[in-house]
């Protein structure tokens, strides 16, 4: 049985953090993260919120320990991140303390629900909410940086090594191969070259993005914030979003897009499988998003079964 990080450290980390006057009378470890434990934590005494969010970094969470993590993890680079969005003008929960030696940090408690479950629940305030992303999405699309003119070349090792790994896992994949392999060289090569990139969070779905008590949606995950192609967002987001994202489209480069769409669905094959080989928890999820993503990349390439 996996040991998540000690009740004791959370308690210390509220102590440290929000004064000795303060207590934890109940914690909860919410379901999601793969790399980090999120807890809510249920305070009472000399404090100003009832509850606070914890995330803890803590090697025990983090269920890719025998292998590279799919993307950045640790407290460094979501202070970054934070401090990054913040001057971008994008909502995310306020930090309100962090442990550096410890990989530990407290942050608001945004009460409500995700965008996710507005679509079902409260469409209206969803739809409030996306326009309200939609400006946010305008904000890091202006936040921009000189591009990087071997990123190309690093989306392309990338998409190629999760290609090997999917294919030593999956017959479909590794009977595809030859083709898969093929399409992404092609839409490599006909790149135009650009001159900056903007800011991306890189695992935009509805379930990362909160929603405050006037449907402003706040983002959270944001460990992955980088500089990159708006497209690299955009085939996450048109995945994930479905039928809502017609709000968040954005005039953008077809072959950067195809580039991006087709290996985003090698990497959502690759990592997931990846992630089975441990004890991670959600396996039935995890098997879903394989296949869904084995058949989509296979369809692109006119191979679907």
């Amino acid at each position: 049985m996996r040991a998540f990080t000690d009740p004791s450290e959370l308690r210390r980390l509220v102590r440290d953090g929000l004064g000795p006057g303060c207590r934890v009378t109940g914690a909860e470890r919410l379901r999601g993260g793969s790399k980090k434990g999120v807890y809510r934590l249920t305070l009472a005494g000399r404090c100003a919120p009832p509850t606070v969010i914890a995330y803890s970094w803590a090697p025990q969470e983090n269920f890719w320990p025998s292998v590279p993590t799919p993307h950045a993890s640790g407290l460094a680079p979501f202070l970054a991140a934070h401090h990054t969005l913040r001057a971008a003008g994008v909502r995310t929960p306020h930090v309100l303390y962090a442990s550096e030696p410890d990989d530990l940090a407290l942050v608001e408690d945004i009460p409500g629900d995700s965008l996710e479950t507005a679509f079902t629940t409260d469409p209206p305030r969803a739809a409030k909410a996306l326009a309200k992303l939609a400006v946010a999405l305008d904000h890091m699309a202006a936040h921009t940086s000189p591009a990087d003119h071997t990123s190309e070349d690093v989306a392309l090792t990338r998409a190629l090594d999760d290609l090997t790994e999917a294919a030593a896992r999956d017959p479909r994949v590794n009977a595809a191969a030859a083709a898969l392999t093929h399409r992404l060289h092609e839409l490599h090569a006909a790149l135009t070259p650009r001159t900056t990139h903007s800011l991306v969070h890189g695992e935009l779905g509805p379930d990362h993005i909160l929603l405050t008590p006037d449907a402003h949606p706040a983002l959270i995950d944001i460990e992955s914030l980088t500089h990159s192609d708006p497209e690299q967002e955009h085939a996450y987001l048109r995945l994930r979003f479905g039928p809502h994202y017609a709000p968040l489209s954005r005039p953008l480069d077809p072959t950067r897009l195809s580039l991006h769409t087709l290996a985003l669905h090698l990497s959502l094959v690759a990592g997931p499988l990846r992630l089975l080989d441990g004890d991670f928890p959600h396996r039935d999820a995890m098997r879903g998003i394989a296949e869904h993503n084995t058949r989509e990349a296979l369809r692109l390439v006119g191979m679907a079964s």
